[in-house]
């Protein structure tokens, strides 16, 4: 016969009292634990370079290497167009490298021209000089501001005013195009001759930033889609184009588009106002 199972006894646990509840007002005191959060390192590690060349353009121009401060701040600009690249191709977007790229763009494209153009052109224009190098960076500075709290809100294929990097190249496009014809003897002029010249398009470029003229921003190019077989032939003709002379080519293209806003503003205003229907006369 089978021996019958002995039941296993368990010692008496005496019952937990059941905890008062929580109010909303502990809940809100409490402190919350701090996260650790982590940051991508490829992104950001452009946006770091991209923050040393205009540092970078800061120390040459305090040296007198005019330049090399001006081809500092357009490598800043490549550097500044491929972070966010790099971030949306590898899903490493974060709101700290949000945050890490403006920063680094007042630097490079704000501070960075405002003191490259006083430096070499502005400096012995007195309070005049100063004061359109501050127009520039407090342009530059407003500018990102507005577009960082316009993010989906306003067209993505416009752009609203004029982009601090473009602006930069514009003010730095100036000097290299200068100290570059001079070397070559082209022309005899210094910066201290062109100041009325670099004072205006300073002061220019600030002030567009600020401005609500709509510049094409290219975000509805799709490079991920076909294209005909004639657009490879053009590309290298535009690399050798600007491999020409990159001072005078690069300083045009974005002469030209600074100007493009502005130019564009007028064509929209003037279509508004032939399409807006002629007042009727009261009966």
């Amino acid at each position: 016969m089978e021996e019958p199972k002995r039941r296993r006894f368990r010692p008496f646990r005496a019952s937990r009292a059941p905890r008062p509840p929580v109010s909303a007002a502990e809940v809100a005191a409490t402190p919350a634990r701090p996260r650790s959060r982590g940051i991508y390192i490829l992104p950001n590690a452009f946006t770091t370079a991209n923050l040393f060349a205009g540092f970078y353009a800061i120390v040459q121009a305090m040296n007198g290497r005019f330049e090399a401060a001006a081809v500092a701040i357009f490598v800043a600009m490549v550097l500044d167009s491929l972070d966010g690249r790099v971030a949306r191709l590898t899903n490493t977007q974060s709101a700290f490298g949000e945050q890490y790229d403006s920063m680094s763009d007042m630097v490079s494209f704000g501070a960075a021209p405002a003191l490259v153009v006083y430096e070499w052109s502005l400096r012995g224009m007195g309070k005049l000089g100063w004061l359109a190098a501050f127009v520039y960076c407090a342009g530059a500075a407003l500018r990102l501001a507005r577009f960082n709290a316009n993010i989906g809100v306003v067209d993505k294929r416009y752009f609203q005013g004029l982009p601090s990097p473009a602006a930069a190249a514009l003010v730095a496009g100036l000097v290299w195009i200068a100290t570059d014809l001079r070397e070559t003897r082209w022309i005899d002029a210094t910066g201290t001759d062109l100041r009325w010249l670099a004072w205006a398009i300073t002061l220019y470029a600030g002030v567009t930033m600020v401005s609500n003229a709509p510049f094409y921003s290219f975000k509805d190019l799709n490079l991920k889609k076909s294209v005909p077989y004639m657009a490879v032939p053009l590309i290298v003709l535009a690399f050798v184009l600007v491999s020409s002379d990159p001072p005078i080519v690069l300083f045009s293209l974005f002469l030209v588009y600074a100007v493009s806003g502005y130019v564009l503003w007028f064509w929209r205003w003037r279509a508004g106002r032939r399409a807006k229907p002629p007042a009727t006369p009261p009966n």
